[in-house]
């Protein structure tokens, strides 16, 4: 028997519980749930049009005559659910600023001077191991927010998520409100990612690892 089932038994004994319930303790153990990622705002800007290309690298379009200016960064994890099952064939999606802070939307000012080598927007498909990956940019501030990607998540059963990535360490994250109003500190720790230098994967990139799960 485990440790955790040993300390479910002494609290059972200490309140009195019968024998029986003490013979289930291991199954209390393995009900134990994982804590769903926090939903957030989908805003700004998720694309009115999507792009011609929306694959999982942004960093290089189709037809365009540079890649994205940037940090290259690889962003990988898994979408489960609270009983840490994986979710296979679920939609994520991504969407974010280019390096200036500037959106591919109608709605975005100086919307002239964007990056056309930014994809902006891309989608992957989990596997059997809900796993999934991206390649982007590192994610920068722009005014009043913290460098942030959103993701959306549908799975095929319908489960839907909207929420955010940031970077772990950065100094706006304080001030950010958005990030801010997640009240619960463990939901705040599963947002915030720490990129490290990825010159395994390719020369110069960072990689960090965003693993999402759905109640």
């Amino acid at each position: 028997m485990s440790s955790s089932s040993h300390v479910i038994r002494r609290r059972l004994l200490r309140a009195g519980v019968g024998a029986s319930t003490l013979l289930a303790a291991p199954a209390l153990v393995r009900a134990q749930t994982l804590v769903p990622t926090p939903a957030q705002t989908e805003g700004p800007f998720y694309p009115v049009a999507l792009p011609l290309d929306t694959d999982n690298d942004l960093v290089q379009v189709q037809g365009a005559s540079s890649s994205a200016a940037g940090i290259v960064t690889h962003v990988s994890g898994r979408v489960r659910d609270i009983a840490g099952q994986p979710i296979a064939g679920a939609r994520v999606e991504i969407w974010q600023c280019d390096a200036q802070g500037l959106y591919d939307h109608p709605g975005q000012s100086d919307l002239a001077r964007r990056d056309r080598g930014f994809q902006g927007f891309g989608r992957a498909t989990t596997a059997a191991d809900g796993g999934y990956r991206f390649r982007t940019i590192r994610p920068v501030a722009y005014s009043g927010r913290t460098p942030h990607i959103h993701f959306r998540v549908v799975a095929p059963d319908g489960r839907r998520l909207t929420t955010q990535m940031y970077v772990a360490g950065e100094s706006g994250n304080e001030r950010d409100g958005v990030l801010r109003a997640i009240r619960d500190p463990r939901q705040r720790q599963q947002v915030l990612v720490s990129l490290a230098s990825a010159d395994g994967l390719e020369r110069g990139a960072l990689a960090g690892v965003f693993d999402i799960v759905l109640a």
